[in-house]
């Protein structure tokens, strides 16, 4: 079993194809795995393994994968692992695709490291609005119960906060309006269209960065589906380049 190991912290990830390189953020809120794409409009970690050399992950504490629970900023946390695995794997450079929570952590790696990103695809991006201000924070509770039912050694009190410290806030809760704003790598936008997706978050980002390519509408019907899979992979063979 692939793992990328760090002092207590271990990754799982899954390397397919060969190519330019393309790290998979998944989606499932705090339960992002590899296996949450199968309920995504597409299984990109089964589209795109023919051109790129695709990197997929269990995110920190989901799936296989297991960790601490950090102090200080949780986003801050993730977003070590994924250039920890970047390092580990001899990655200097990479396309990134991201979908729902993974939006939010593929922006907070264009923050920290935007020389590793030569373009990424924002696939229906998470955030705080008004319509689900009193849901989406408190959605890390249940990911908790099933943390202390596998480590019943956490401490509680060190989780709760984790769970709070990383839900509280607005907007994408990874980072600000302005280092959105700030971002100057190529990027290709899939809105979201629902609550837990909120269409004033996609619409805010595409504000912000008007370099974005918009697709839309990309999913629904589904027989738009084939034709979006073309257009991202036009997409992320334009940008593969160091």
């Amino acid at each position: 079993m692939p793992l990328f190991q760090k002092e207590t912290t271990s990754i799982y990830y899954e390397i397919r194809g060969k190519g330019f390189p393309l790290p998979l953020l998944p989606p499932g809120g705090m339960r992002a795995s590899i296996d949450f794409w199968q309920r995504t409009a597409f299984n990109a970690p089964q589209v795109f393994p023919e051109e790129f050399r695709v990197i997929a992950i269990d995110e920190r504490n989901s799936g296989r994968s297991s960790g601490p629970i950090p102090a200080g900023d949780p986003w801050e946390a993730y977003c070590a692992d994924h250039i920890g695995l970047l390092n580990h794997l001899g990655i200097e450079k990479c396309l990134v695709l991201g979908c729902c929570i993974g939006v939010s952590h593929t922006l907070r790696l264009l923050q920290a490291a935007p020389n590793r990103v030569a373009a990424a695809v924002l696939e229906q991006p998470i955030g705080i609005d008004e319509a689900n201000r009193q849901t989406w924070p408190n959605s890390w509770r249940e990911w908790a119960e099933e943390i202390v039912m596998r480590q019943p050694e956490i401490n509680r009190v060190e989780l709760d906060d984790f769970g709070r410290r990383m839900w509280t806030g607005e907007f994408v809760l990874s980072v600000s309006r302005e280092a959105v704003a700030a971002c100057k790598s190529p990027l290709m936008l899939l809105p979201g269209i629902d609550r837990m997706h909120p269409p004033a978050i996609s619409q805010e980002i595409a504000r912000l960065v008007p370099h974005a390519e918009v697709v839309e509408p990309w999913k629904e019907p589904a027989t738009l589906i084939p034709s979006t899979i073309a257009t991202i992979r036009k997409f992320l063979h334009k940008h593969a380049r160091n």
